[in-house]
């Protein structure tokens, strides 16, 4: 009982790892034109590569044109910024009960594998540097190395008797 106690708060621990950087994420896409202003300037004091620097400016810059003229497609983002909130929320079943909510697990491990292709596949269409696509595929990656140590966690919780759902 003792170890399943264990188990079970390594795998709720993790999981709350994961939820809050998932809603971080998501409150980070409201306020793109502040964040993107904010990068550029310390990018211009710290020692940041020619090519980055142009990057992040170039991003800067077509946040800005585009807030001024079409305000309306920021709401794209903030959808993103929904989304990543409401994913979020679905990690309660596994918070309650991970065993039989492993499903949710394994659909975001999906998930965070399938930004590598999205990221090698629409990212040149988009004009995305390479660089920053590897910046991009990252996420999938982090994402990836919390949700593998929970769903260890709970194979971990599956192997007990005691984790059977009685029919």
């Amino acid at each position: 009982m003792a170890n399943e106690s264990a188990d079970l708060r390594y795998v709720r621990r993790w999981l709350w790892v994961f939820i809050v950087c998932l809603v971080l994420s998501g409150l980070t896409a409201f306020p793109l034109r502040t964040e993107s202003g904010l990068l550029v300037d310390l990018a211009h004091r710290l020692p940041t590569p020619a090519p980055l620097l142009d990057w992040l400016q170039r991003v800067r810059t077509g946040l800005v044109d585009t807030d001024a003229r079409y305000p309306f497609l920021a709401y794209g983002t903030d959808w993103l910024a929904f989304a990543h909130l409401v994913i979020a929320g679905a990690f309660w079943g596994p918070l309650r009960d991970p065993v039989r909510n492993v499903w949710v697990v394994r659909w975001a491990l999906g998930a965070c594998v399938g930004i590598l292709p999205l990221a090698l596949i629409c990212g040149p269409l988009r004009g995305i540097p390479l660089y920053w696509r590897f910046v991009d595929m990252s996420f999938g990656l982090v994402g990836a190395v919390p949700l593998l140590l929970v769903l260890a966690g709970i194979r971990r919780l599956e192997r007990r008797p005691e984790a059977v759902p009685s029919t």
